[in-house]
């Protein structure tokens, strides 16, 4: 399942609001949004992800929709995935999007493969 094109409107107008460069890049069959070279949020089919700050999981976790970000069968720690509950209106998407944009600076910027 292709991720929302609709969707990925909604985030980069929010991005665009909050004058925030951004790149994008097409990862794990979605699309991920990167803020300074790191992944900050991003589309896995019609669910958003975000990158905050792991020690706030178990926080974010109790808010509509959030669930833990688990591919593997481990859920990575700092990562959740928000399903339509919680991103239904411009405001809770746009809550989300801040939580991830005020972790950024704190983030690791992943390692750039050698060429």
């Amino acid at each position: 399942m292709a991720y929302s094109e609709y969707f990925a409107d909604r985030i980069r107008q929010t991005l665009d609001r909050r004058s925030v460069p951004f790149e994008e890049k097409k990862m794990m069959g979605g699309l991920c949004f990167l803020v300074d070279d790191k992944m900050c949020v991003g589309i896995v089919k019609d669910e958003l992800m975000v990158r905050l700050h792991p020690d706030e999981d178990e926080e974010n976790l109790k808010l509509p929709g959030a669930r833990p970000m688990d591919f593997t069968g481990r859920p990575m720690k700092g990562y959740l995935l928000i399903d339509n509950e919680g991103t239904e209106t411009d405001r809770q998407l746009e809550t989300w999007i801040d939580k991830a944009l005020a972790f950024n600076p704190l983030a690791k910027s992943s390692k750039k493969k050698k060429s």
